[in-house]
């Protein structure tokens, strides 16, 4: 099969397409044929060793950890899926692999993909909507609570938006002057561009802070929080001592795969009740130009990679 692999860690342009075994498929697992395959900000930073303290992988390197595609074959001990299923999946971490014609995945991290959108755009979706469901599950918000989301125009920030208003919360976020007007579609309450005014000055007294950004505005957020409070984050750790200092919790985020969780992702996409960003695709073969252009912030919306034609 075709796929986009790296030898070392290093520059985009070190990536090369290759002609691999198809992976091998245990008895729990479904084997995917994969029409499309996400691309995140985790993707560049592995391929560049920017992680490679915090996650080792042995060399040749398999890219992506998120697509969507149609099965191809089953291990023998699953029954809920057939050859033939349109299905969407984050793979684990220690298998991962998307940026290739064929994937394998342990059944329980995979579910129907949405009926309603592309395979290109149901790619895109698996890692950034756990990872909100996730930090949203965290928060524990009740109905009329208040939540300040950072980064409400990326793509765990428009999915936590949605999925805090489901559940009856107050949302602010924070954005840039750009996408203002594109994120309050998504039913932000408020909306504030954070280049302009000082976001701490715009909001007190929160139930929860949802974090993914990190450094600077992870620091001021502690002052938007009512006593007992959370902070929850997804990028940099925030330690105990500094939230038993502002009076308030704290958790780290770590998303797993889940493929419940995806089971309800894709039928409130179908219902009309989650609204996925607008995604831009490309062939495999421009992997290296769109990690470049992720890299240099040229991508706007989400990214995906088509890889075979289904």
């Amino acid at each position: 099969m075709k796929a986009m692999r790296i030898h070392h860690y290093g520059p985009a342009r070190d990536m090369t397409l290759e002609d691999i075994a198809l992976p091998h498929y245990g008895p729990t697992d479904v084997l995917i044929r994969v029409a499309a395959s996400g691309v995140n900000p985790i993707d560049w930073k592995i391929r560049s060793g920017a992680m490679a303290q915090a996650m080792h992988f042995p060399m040749p390197l398999l890219l992506g950890w998120e697509c969507a595609g149609t099965i191809d074959a089953v291990g023998h001990l699953v029954t809920d899926f057939k050859p033939g299923d349109r299905v969407f999946t984050m793979p684990e971490f220690v298998r991962g692999g998307t940026y290739a014609e064929y994937v394998a995945v342990e059944v329980t991290q995979i579910a129907l993909m949405p009926r309603t959108v592309s395979f290109s755009v149901a790619a895109t979706l698996p890692m950034t909507a756990q990872a909100a469901w996730s930090a949203i599950e965290a928060a524990a918000l009740q109905p009329g609570q208040r939540v300040l989301i950072h980064g409400g125009a990326g793509g765990v920030g428009a999915i936590a938006i949605q999925l805090a208003k489901a559940m009856g919360a107050r949302v602010s976020t924070t954005v840039s002057s750009r996408d203002v007007d594109p994120t309050r579609s998504l039913g932000a309450d408020q909306v504030i561009d954070f280049t302009r005014v000082n976001f701490a000055e715009q909001v007190r007294d929160l139930d929860a802070v949802v974090d993914t950004i990190g450094g600077a505005t992870q620091e001021a957020s502690w002052a938007t929080l009512k006593p007992g409070g959370i902070l929850v984050t997804l990028s940099q750790p925030a330690t105990a001592e500094r939230a038993r200092a502002a009076g308030v919790r704290t958790t780290q985020v770590m998303t797993q795969p889940r493929g419940d969780v995806l089971k309800e992702i894709a039928a409130r996409v179908d219902s009309g009740q989650l609204l996925p960003l607008a995604c831009h695709s490309y062939p495999l073969s421009d992997a290296a130009w769109v990690h470049e252009s992720g890299e240099a912030g040229r991508l706007a919306g989400r990214t995906a990679l088509r890889v075979s034609p289904l």
